[in-house]
């Protein structure tokens, strides 16, 4: 016969009940975890918020034509990200994307005549030899990526400043397919170079979430000494991921001299610091480890939004560039603070 009462049993289960609603009510997370967690869904609010006020000062933003524009400037942008988010998850960055962009959309018009195929290898061999040496520089001799970067960008202007005179004079007709893919419709509101956009969004996005290179990219970014000591080539590594911005690099050229119809020496310089900018914003850290490209692409799509705001207000350019620089410090701040994202420390 049980010493326990079914008044007592009953005292017990409601108190047992009591305990665990506190329980849940202490574990359950707050929405600052949640956002940590989904941090997609801050830029996408934001995005959202900042798309609404473009459009009131601007509501050719709800036509297909407006649509397309947004789409349009912002792929070009999102390609230069890609070459940043890569580096910038390893601890490093690109400073050599937009003369990288430059010369291998010159090198594409320049051997135009040769046919299609040999013009667009030879512009994105560009791509790779300039990611190629960066990698090497970085990963084998040790070379600081900024300073490697800044350097390989001054090296590239004077190479076609000088190639401009000999071997690059000559044709700088933008090739046909490059100009249909870079300025073409798809349908809709879609234009064609989203197939581009949309081809290195799922193999980046699924490249770092479920492959080998993914995996030891976000490793080498986190700790490249414990990487060394398991036993990873870091330098291999970094190869690879320097070889893989300068062939994103060299598409984002062709993608924008077939928006314009042009080539020139500087023509996507205006890209460089948006591209960083995207990739912050989107949640990468500058110091490794952290990041991926789904808030890039994000990124790239509110600074081209935020870039249209603007062109719509009546100040003068400098004072929209003012502008534009502290509204991406805000947002890059606001992100941080609403994720919850910190800032390693020690070594890596």
């Amino acid at each position: 016969m049980s010493d326990v009462t079914p008044i007592a049993a009953a005292t017990t289960e409601e108190s047992t009940q009591v305990v665990a609603e506190i329980v849940r009510e202490t574990v359950r997370p707050g929405w600052r975890t949640r956002l940590a967690e989904q941090p997609a869904l801050v830029l996408a609010g934001v995005l959202v918020v900042l798309y609404a006020v473009t459009v009131w000062k601007d509501d050719s933003l709800l036509t297909v034509n407006g649509v397309r524009s947004i789409l349009l400037l912002a792929c070009p942008l999102a390609v230069f990200a890609a070459s940043q988010t890569l580096c910038m998850l390893t601890g490093g960055v690109d400073l050599s994307v937009a003369m990288t962009a430059n010369f291998a959309a010159y090198v594409a018009a320049n051997q135009s005549g040769r046919g299609p195929w040999i013009a667009l290898a030879m512009a994105l061999g560009v791509g790779v030899g300039v990611g190629a040496v960066n990698g090497l520089a970085v990963g084998v001799f040790k070379v600081n990526p900024l300073i490697m970067t800044i350097g390989m960008a001054s090296v590239l202007l004077g190479v076609v400043t000088v190639g401009l005179r000999g071997w690059l004079a000559g044709s700088t007709d933008v090739l046909d397919v490059v100009r249909t893919v870079g300025s073409g419709t798809l349908i809709g509101p879609l234009p064609t170079n989203l197939l581009v956009w949309t081809g290195i969004s799922l193999v980046l996005v699924l490249g770092l979430r479920s492959s080998g290179l993914g995996r030891v990219i976000y490793a080498v970014g986190d700790n490249q000494i414990a990487c060394r000591l398991a036993g990873v080539r870091v330098w291999q590594v970094l190869l690879a991921v320097y070889v893989l911005s300068g062939l994103l690099a060299a598409i984002g050229g062709l993608l924008f001299s077939g928006t314009t119809g042009s080539v020139g020496v500087d023509q996507t310089n205006s890209y460089l610091l948006p591209s960083v900018a995207a990739t912050v914003i989107g949640g990468t850290s500058i110091l490794g480890g952290t990041g991926g490209y789904t808030g890039t692409i994000l990124g790239a799509l509110i600074l081209t939004v935020l870039n249209r705001l603007l062109l719509r207000l009546e100040v003068s350019e400098a004072f929209r560039q003012i502008l534009y620089g502290l509204i991406v410090l805000a947002l890059a701040w606001s992100y941080v603070r609403l994720t919850g994202q910190k800032v390693r420390e020690g070594g890596g």
